[in-house]
């Protein structure tokens, strides 16, 4: 079977095993889990280490239930698929409790490019687009960040092309700053906590914290030699929309956006 962007996650033969062999397709990649002969079997069980980096590495409580979307979720947790050479950002996207809700993967990269982004440290002065999938694999947001030599832009739409809002670098050096612009008028900000922007507050029109980035590490052999980075999305009560959408969409742009202009400030 040949998948693509639009396939839904389940159960499928198996592309790299024996016949009758069936694996686990999340909306955006193969997983590891497969299954052999006989009816499929329900999905992969919740991830219990993603509990654990919620409640023990963010600090973050366990709340209430949420909708088992990307916008009614309390908590997000934002996992970025370990390359050791990465050509491509693709993360998963679950609940507080290790459900999988969705997946990012980024779209439109030509073969030089990605040759571009293995050969050179050029990454950052080129222009990306990352989609944002439910867990079904259907585009909810996507995000284009256009290229950049000193401040980042990432443009946030819909699947119908409108634009739902901007989220815009405010400064170069010191402690990161953003601002979330919709409709000509600016919504909210997401402002680092230290030099290295690895935590985020994410504050409204009035500067009340309405959300918080806390990145969450793997072990010291993976945050070595990978650029995989993870985070726990928390947003403190149910947002209204543009901001909800452009607070979702900040969280899943960490990586390409925001840590990759700390990377230069360090």
């Amino acid at each position: 079977m040949t998948t693509h962007s639009n396939t839904p996650a389940g159960w499928y033969p198996d592309p790299h095993g024996a016949a009758q062999t069936l694996r686990y397709w999340d909306g955006a990649q193969w997983t590891e889990h497969t299954h052999a002969g006989g009816q499929a079997p329900a999905a992969p069980a919740p991830d219990a280490r993603v509990q654990q980096q919620v409640q023990q590495q963010a600090g973050v409580a366990p709340s209430g239930a949420g909708g088992g979307t990307l916008f009614s979720e309390p908590v997000l947790v934002v996992n970025q698929k370990a390359k050791l050479i990465e050509l491509t950002n693709e993360y998963t996207v679950f609940d507080q409790n290790g459900n999988q809700i969705g997946a990012v993967t980024e779209v439109g990269q030509s073969a030089l490019k990605k040759i571009l982004r293995f050969v050179s440290s050029l990454d950052q002065f080129m222009t990306h687009r990352l989609e944002i999938r439910d867990g079904y694999g259907r585009p909810q947001l996507l995000l284009t960040r256009p290229a950049k030599f000193f401040k980042s832009r990432v443009i946030v739409s819909r699947p119908d092309g409108s634009q739902v809002g901007e989220i815009v670098q405010q400064n170069v050096f010191g402690k990161i700053n953003f601002a979330m612009n919709a409709n000509g008028q600016q919504v909210g900000a997401i402002k680092a906590e230290n030099w290295r922007a690895w935590n985020f507050a994410i504050v409204d029109h009035a500067d009340n914290e309405v959300a918080r980035i806390t990145k969450t590490w793997e072990g010291l052999a993976k945050t070595m030699f990978t650029t995989a980075d993870n985070y726990v999305l928390q947003i403190h009560y149910q947002l209204p929309e543009p901001l909800l959408s452009l607070v979702v969409a900040t969280a899943l742009t960490v990586d390409t956006a925001l840590k990759q202009d700390s990377r230069g400030l360090g």
